[in-house]
């Protein structure tokens, strides 16, 4: 088992606590928390070990898992990489792209493995449907959330569109060439509401939607290739993938039929994808024990957090043109 040390112990620091517990591939050595009030608090209620310092949290674990605001995160992970211990970090990496290409020099430097937090990729509706999505030539994502003041302090692109940049990213393969955006502030300092079209060099249109004030929920992704349409609901967990092929010379009763202007016949069919229940976040964590167990390429590598860090803040500074 991996020792296993937690940076943060705030909201979503304390689901990783209580994931790391529970999981067989880690044993949770303890955390650290800036808040020594509140770290003293979460030791008495829940029983972990509380460290006094960060560096002697580093000094007693094999890999830190870092849950802290993303200003904290580069300093942290530098601590921690130059200790030689491996580094799962939350999303976004860093707060800026030059301190994610140094965590990814030093990490090569110190042989140590390293992924982000990206959760949707372990999303398991996404999962079901992501060896369907070849080629896709448009994107469309919305995602939508209720007001929160927790995760304010960055722009919704890096609090919110970062996951739907992060996933497209993982099943567009080319380049991005240009990226126009708007972004309107309601109630924080930075961005509350944005919209993004990323042209890809293939030829690939994404059309991405994120807000912070809405009054419902919503995480939903469409991909449309050739002869097919695949839909991903990341909240309610569920997906559709439409597909169409040559129509049969002599269709049956049920079968859905579309012409074309040329007299070309098409048959549309539905596939349901089989979705397995799970704890993405819980997934993600055990993904990475295993990379470094068995010494291959973590599911999402500090070089893609980086990549989507670097396209969402393409998206920033065109909000500025």
């Amino acid at each position: 088992m991996l020792k296993a040390g937690v940076f943060g112990a705030g909201h979503l620091g304390k689901i990783h606590l209580k994931l790391l517990q529970q999981s067989s591939e880690y044993d949770l050595i303890g955390f650290y928390d800036g808040d020594k009030q509140r770290a003293k608090e979460i030791e008495l209620e829940f029983g972990y070990k509380r460290f006094e310092t960060a560096e002697a949290l580093i000094a007693a674990v094999d890999m830190i898992d870092v849950v802290t605001p993303t200003i904290t995160h580069f300093e942290i992970a530098k601590k921690a990489i130059t200790a030689g211990k491996h580094l799962f970090i939350e999303k976004p990496i860093t707060s800026t792209y030059a301190e994610a290409e140094e965590l990814i020099s030093l990490a090569k430097y110190h042989k140590v493995k390293g992924q982000v937090g990206h959760v949707e990729r372990f999303n398991p509706a996404f999962k079901a449907v992501k060896d369907k999505i070849g080629q896709p030539m448009f994107i469309e994502a919305h995602r939508l959330a209720e007001f929160n003041p927790r995760g304010t302090d960055v722009p919704v692109v890096l609090d919110l569109m970062i996951h739907d940049i992060d996933v497209i990213l993982s099943v567009v393969d080319s380049k991005v060439k240009n990226v126009y955006a708007s972004g309107v502030s309601v109630i924080s300092e930075t961005p509350d509401i944005a919209n993004a079209r990323i042209q890809f060099e293939n030829g690939c249109v994404a059309n991405l939607t994120a807000s912070r004030i809405s009054l419902k929920n919503m995480r939903k992704a469409r991909f449309f290739q050739r002869d097919a349409y695949i839909s991903v609901d990341f909240l309610e967990r569920k997906c559709e993938v439409v597909k169409m092929k040559d129509a049969p010379k002599v269709p049956d009763d049920f079968a859905m039929i579309l012409q074309n202007a040329e007299g070309v016949q098409k048959q549309i069919y539905f596939e349901n994808p089989k979705i397995d229940t799970n704890n993405a976040i819980l997934d993600e964590l055990e993904s990475f024990a295993y990379s470094i167990n068995n010494n291959t390429t973590p599911v999402v590598s500090l070089e893609q957090g980086a990549l989507a860090l670097k396209v969402a803040n393409m998206v920033i500074e065109s909000f500025k043109l």
